[in-house]
């Protein structure tokens, strides 16, 4: 989920994660490649005590991003900001805030060695990001990332059941149904954070 990596951090994860800030609570299945940058998310969640679910296919180097609605088999596809992929690795201008046992460190297996990093970086929208995230020591895998900005306030996203590795490839192939969809052109360029509109708009 962030800009400017730092090599370490596997480029192909399966896992889930939590987001959570005022106004919304949600729950998403991801599939993420970092070389091909390509990222699928099925979410579902409440936001402002109403329910909604997304299946979103954000493919970074077509440009394209799909919306995909399986109860009535339709698509809607929209333009996707490509310099706007963001992996999930350390930045480069991230400051180590430091590092830390979760859980205990009385016994072996009982903690898990972490490293906290800080920084800020500009929103698509000019504005700035400050953001604060966890990775293992070992592995570099995300734990949290907790982002600011003035429009949203603090959001986390915690990350978890993380497996190394693509489990189902076809994730990144758009349904049949959506072969005829058409680039829906009255909206606003998406980014990476944007799959979160209930967040972000």
């Amino acid at each position: 989920m962030f800009h400017f990596p730092l090599s370490g951090s596997p480029p192909l994860l399966t896992g889930s994660l939590a987001v959570m800030n005022k106004k919304v609570h949600a729950f998403a299945k991801y599939t993420y490649d970092a070389m091909g940058q390509r990222i699928r998310f099925k979410e579902m969640g409440t936001y402002e005590n109403k329910t909604f679910g997304i299946d979103a296919l954000l493919l970074f180097r077509k440009g394209i991003m799909y919306k995909i609605h399986h109860r009535n088999k339709t698509c809607k596809k929209e333009r996707l900001t490509r310099e706007h992929f963001h992996p999930m690795e350390i930045p480069r201008d991230a400051t180590l805030l430091g590092q830390v046992v979760l859980g205990s460190s009385s016994g072996p297996g009982q903690g898990l060695l972490v490293n906290t990093w800080h920084g800020e970086h500009k929103t698509r929208t000019g504005g700035m990001r400050k953001y604060l995230s966890t990775f293992t020591e070992f592995g570099c895998i995300p734990v949290t990332f907790t982002h600011h900005t003035n429009r949203t306030g603090w959001v986390m996203t915690t990350f978890f059941n993380i497996v190394i590795g693509i489990q189902n490839p076809e994730e990144f192939i758009p349904p049949k149904f959506c072969k005829g969809a058409e680039l829906d052109e009255t909206e606003e360029e998406a980014d990476f954070y944007s799959v979160f509109n209930h967040v972000e708009n």
